[in-house]
C-alpha cells in the first residue's frame, strides 16, 4: 500500500510540473494573494491559506502549489488501507483497497490541483478511521480527537457538516447508540464548532452566502447536465470501477453479514448523503469523500469470501481502473490547459499598460464571470496587474475598488456593471479555445475587454446591486 501511495504521489508531482490554469485552483491562489479572510462565499479559508503559503515559499511554482493536494491524494490511498487494517483486513485486502482511490478517475484528474475538494477525501478518511477505531476500542480520546479533525475539515469544505448529521442519524437508526451517549462525542462536537467558529461567523456577517450556493449549484447543474440523474451518473463514473465495486461489496456486506452490525452506520450515512446529493442536485464530486470507508469494508468483505473459498478475481476491475485513471491523467492536462488563460492575461496586460499613468490610477480592473477574474488574479505579480474586482461568485463579496477609480477596465460580460457607467467601449477580444472548454462549456473562451467610464454610483452600492452567485445566468 505504501508503494501504491508512492506511485500516486510521484505521478501527480510529475503532472504538476506541466503548465496548467485550473480556475478553481486559480481562485484559491487569488483569494490567498488578495482577499484572504475567514471566509469567501463558498470557500472556507484553509485552502486559500495553503495557496498563499505556497506562493510565498515558491512564487509561481506550480509544483510547490500542488504539494498539499498531492499529499492529500496519496494520503487517501494510505488511509484507505489503514481503514482496512482497523477492520482486521490482511495485507492483500489492504492493497486491494488502496488501489481503489489510487485508480479513481476523479482523483487522477484533480489529484494535483490545490482545491478544497482535493483535500477533502483524506480528511473524511481520518474521521471514519477515528469512528471505526472507537467502535472497536471504545476509547473516548478518539471521540475528542474527532473535534479538531472535523473543525479543520469544516475550514476546508462545509460538506462535513452534512456528514456529521448523516452519521448521527445513521447511528440513531442502526447503532452503536453508545456513541450518542458518550460525553466525549458531544465534547468533540463542541471542539469542532469552536475550530470552525471564525468561518461560520464570517458567513453570518455576510448573509450566509453558502446557503444560497445550493440553488446556484442546482441551476448550473441543470444547464450543464440537464438533470440530477445525469449528475449522479457522472459521480459514479468518476469514482472509478474498483472503488464502485468495492463500495458495492461493502454495502452488501453491511446489509447481509452480522459481523458488520456495529459498522452499519457507515453504509446508512453513505446512503443518506447520496440521497441528499441527488435531491439537491449537488456537484458530481460531492460524494467522493464518503467512498474510502465503504471501499475498506468491501475489501475486508471480499477477504471473508476468500477465506471461505468463495472469492472472485478482482483483477478485471483493477485493470480497467488503471486504464481509466491513465486516461483521466491525460484529460487533466487538457482540462487545465493554460491556453485561454494565458492569452486572456497577456492581452489584459497589454491593454492595461497602454493606459497613461494618470488613467491607470483612475481605472479599476474587473472581470465577469469570476473564472476570468481568477485567471487575472493568479497571473504572475511581475506583470503589474492590480487585483481584479467583479460581481460574480466570491468576487461579489470582496472589498470594492477605491472610490477615486471612476473607470473600469472590464474583461468579459459588462452587463452587471453597465447600468452604473455612462459609457462603454469595446477595446479588443481574446479568443483561444482550450481542448475541453471551460466550466462545462458554459463560460465562453472568447472574452471582450471593455472600458467603462463615468461611474454614477459608489462602488459599495454597485457591489450590492450587481453581485450574483451564478456563473452563467439561465437564458
Amino acid at each position: 500500500m505504501t508503494a501504491i501511495a508512492g506511485i500516486v504521489a510521484v505521478v501527480h508531482l510529475a503532472l504538476a510540473a506541466v503548465p496548467r490554469r485550473w480556475f478553481d485552483e486559480d481562485l484559491m491562489l487569488a483569494i490567498g494573494r488578495h482577499h484572504l479572510d475567514w471566509g469567501a462565499v463558498d470557500q472556507p479559508p484553509l485552502t486559500p491559506l495553503l495557496a498563499r503559503l505556497a506562493d510565498t515559499v515558491a512564487p509561481g511554482s506550480p509544483v510547490v502549489l500542488a504539494v498539499p493536494a498531492v499529499l492529500a491524494t496519496a494520503g487517501t490511498v494510505l488511509l484507505t488501507a489503514l481503514l482496512v487494517r482497523e477492520l482486521g483486513g490482511d495485507p492483500r485486502a489492504q492493497t486491494l483497497a488502496a488501489l481503489g482511490p489510487g485508480t479513481g478517475v476523479a482523483a487522477a484528474q484533480f489529484g494535483h490541483w490545490l482545491t478544497p475538494y482535493t483535500l477533502e477525501p483524506a480528511l473524511w478518511a481520518v474521521i471514519f478511521w477515528l469512528l471505526l477505531r472507537w467502535t472497536r476500542t471504545r476509547d473516548p480520546r478518539l471521540l475528542l480527537a474527532l473535534g479538531p479533525v472535523v473543525g479543520v475539515t469544516a475550514l476546508t469544505r462545509f460538506q462535513v457538516m452534512a456528514l456529521g448529521v448523516a452519521v448521527v442519524v445513521a447511528v440513531a437508526l442502526t447503532g452503536p447508540r453508545a456513541l450518542l451517549r458518550a460525553p466525549a462525542f458531544w465534547a468533540g462536537a463542541v471542539i469542532a464548532l469552536l475550530v470552525a467558529a471564525p468561518t461560520l461567523a464570517w458567513q453570518a456577517a455576510n448573509g450566509w452566502p453558502q446557503l444560497a450556493m445550493a440553488d446556484a449549484v442546482a441551476t448550473e447543474n441543470a444547464l450543464i447536465y440537464g438533470g440530477p440523474l445525469v449528475v449522479a451518473l457522472h459521480g459514479l463514473a468518476v469514482a472509478g470501477p474498483l472503488t464502485l465495486g468495492l463500495a458495492a461489496c461493502g454495502l452488501a456486506g453491511l446489509w447481509r453479514d452480522p459481523r458488520w452490525h456495529d459498522h452499519r452506520f457507515a453504509g446508512v450515512a453513505f446512503v443518506l448523503l447520496a440521497v441528499a446529493v441527488v435531491l439537491t442536485s449537488g456537484r458530481h464530486y460531492y460524494l467522493l469523500p464518503a467512498y474510502p470507508v465503504l471501499v475498506a469494508i468491501g475489501a475486508v468483505a471480499l477477504q471473508h469470501r476468500r477465506e471461505a473459498g468463495r472469492a472472485r478475481a478482482a483483477w478485471p476491475a483493477v485493470t480497467l481502473g488503471v486504464v481509466l485513471a491513465a486516461g483521466a491523467l491525460a484529460s487533466s492536462v487538457l482540462l487545465a490547459s493554460p491556453r485561454f488563460a494565458d492569452a486572456l492575461v497577456a492581452e489584459t496586460v497589454r491593454v492595461h499598460r497602454e493606459l497613461t499613468p494618470g488613467q491607470r490610477d483612475r481605472t479599476a480592473l474587473g472581470a465577469n464571470p469570476y473564472v476570468y477574474a481568477t485567471h487575472l488574479d493568479a497571473a504572475p505579480p511581475e506583470l503589474g496587474l492590480p487585483p481584479a474586482t467583479g460581481s460574480n461568485r466570491a468576487y461579489g463579496w470582496f472589498a470594492p475598488p477605491p472610490e477615486h477609480q471612476d473607470r473600469l477596465l472590464l474583461v468579459g460580460d459588462p452587463g452587471p456593471f453597465r447600468p452604473w457607467f455612462t459609457g462603454a467601449r469595446a477595446l479588443t477580444t481574446v479568443t483561444a479555445p482550450t481542448p475541453l472548454g471551460t466550466y462545462g462549456g458554459l463560460v465562453p473562451e472568447s472574452a471582450t475587454i471593455w472600458l467603462l467610464e463615468g461611474r454614477t454610483a459608489p462602488w459599495a452600492e454597485i457591489r450590492l446591486a450587481a453581485r450574483d452567485l451564478l456563473v452563467v445566468p439561465p437564458g
